[in-house]
């Protein structure tokens, strides 16, 4: 029996319908961009399996770092403890992240990163005297699925059945050339007549609102009025991080550097899962007292685990390497030619890139997991290429070791794909 077959007995899948979508491809190895699945087909990884494995699947140089460090130390408590790979990756992490940022607090994945945050936030405020309960966020903002970074997120396909328990959130929509001025007296209204505890928001890219994309400028004027009202600032890098905009991190475009970082996906190289959520002295400083009660009660079995911080470690040696730059040069040159040519064809709307970020919107209305959107899927599996849109949205984040001639093939798939359309 094949894997497909047997993973219907007892698999539940993410973001899936079983009944309309019952088989899922079985991949059974990965190497540089490419997948291959167990009837031997190869697909070039378009989008970095969510974003995961930049470097590349089963980078060789992670996989030396990582088998070290489990010959030495699996994993240990980290309340009591500390190990060499944590305190080396908060030395290495510290040098790139904005220079604001200071201390790091260790958890599983995005989505924790995020509850993480805004309970600093909260209690921040509450040490400090205050109590501040209301966050504010920017709208189709999508920061993850546990319920603080549910009622965060302003997608409701995501978070519909459970809107009701959600803690205090009022939106704002992304501000722009046109809507800025409107944003900003909206932001200070919220601001002056609630008790705001915190402000989280996607630096530059809203990742899965369709790859939306805003300017620095405009949501720098919204963080200068937080900062103003002493209003943490929560940068959910979750996506944006580890290079994929052009820079280390999103929040480096922005003049008014953020209170809190959140960190995931690339941050472990898609090695094994892991998540930082970082911040000022100031927020740091809050919890830092006599009064036990004081203290930040948070923690998860596997925070700073060795092997998981050993694997960033190697991931952030690759980024920083002149190797790992120029492919980031070198495939930013590439989409941004693609982009002149795409952007006219009679089915693209618009296009958009930052950095890594390459984005189409067709201009066919569609749901975000209908039919169309799955046909689209199959399409450039067929060809070889996996690349799963959002809507009507089409976007690529691959690997960045992905060469010139993936890149043609990524291409060369979406322009077959949309003549078909």
């Amino acid at each position: 029996m094949s894997l497909q077959e047997r993973d219907k007995k007892h698999l539940w899948h993410p973001l899936t319908q079983h009944k309309s979508h019952p088989n899922h491809i079985a991949i059974t190895k990965a190497k540089g961009a490419v997948l291959y699945d167990e009837d031997g087909n190869e697909y070039i990884d378009g989008i970095a399996s969510w974003y995961t494995c930049v470097y590349g699947h089963c980078n060789p140089y992670i996989i030396e770092k990582v088998t070290a460090q489990m010959q030495q130390l699996d994993h240990v408590v980290f309340t009591g403890f500390t190990h060499q790979p944590a305190v080396e990756l908060s030395e290495k992490l510290i040098k790139i992240l904005p220079e604001n940022q200071e201390k790091l607090f260790f958890s599983d994945n995005g989505s924790t990163a995020i509850d993480v945050a805004i309970k600093m936030a909260l209690q921040y405020h509450f040490n400090n005297g205050e109590k501040r309960g209301k966050i504010i966020a920017l709208e189709n903002g999508f920061h993850g699925d546990t319920f603080g970074a549910m009622s965060v997120s302003g997608l409701s396909v995501y978070n519909g059945p459970f809107e009701e328990f959600f803690i205090d959130v009022a939106r704002i929509p992304v501000p722009n050339a046109e809507n800025l001025e409107e944003v900003k007296a909206l932001f200070t209204e919220l601001i002056t007549t609630h008790k705001v505890a915190a402000f989280v928001y996607e630096p530059l890219v809203q990742g899965a609102a369709a790859m939306q994309m805003h300017k620095a400028e405009h949501i720098n004027e919204i963080l200068k009025i937080a900062q103003q009202h002493q209003v943490v600032t929560i940068a959910d890098e979750v996506m944006t991080g580890f290079g994929k905009t052009g820079k280390n991190f999103a929040s480096e475009y922005i003049t008014t550097k953020p209170d809190i970082i959140c960190l995931s996906k690339a941050l472990s190289a898609g090695m094994v899962p892991m998540a930082i959520t970082s911040c000022s002295q100031k927020i740091y400083d809050a919890f830092y007292a006599d009064d036990l009660k004081k203290g930040f009660f948070h923690g998860h079995t596997y925070s700073g685990n060795p092997v998981a911080c050993s694997a960033a470690i190697a991931g952030i040696d690759l980024l920083l390497s002149d190797e790992m730059q120029a492919n980031l040069q070198r495939i930013e040159a590439a989409h941004q030619k693609f982009n002149q040519e795409i952007q006219q064809h009679p089915k693209v709307a618009a296009t958009r890139q930052q950095g890594q970020i390459f984005a189409l919107d067709l201009n066919i209305e569609m749901e975000r997991y209908g039919n169309l959107r799955d046909k689209l899927f199959h399409s450039f599996m067929s060809k070889g290429v996996c690349l799963r849109p959002l809507g009507n949205t089409i976007y690529i984040l691959a690997p960045y070791i992905t060469s010139d001639a993936q890149l043609q093939k990524i291409y060369q798939a979406i322009r077959e794909t949309l003549d078909t359309l």
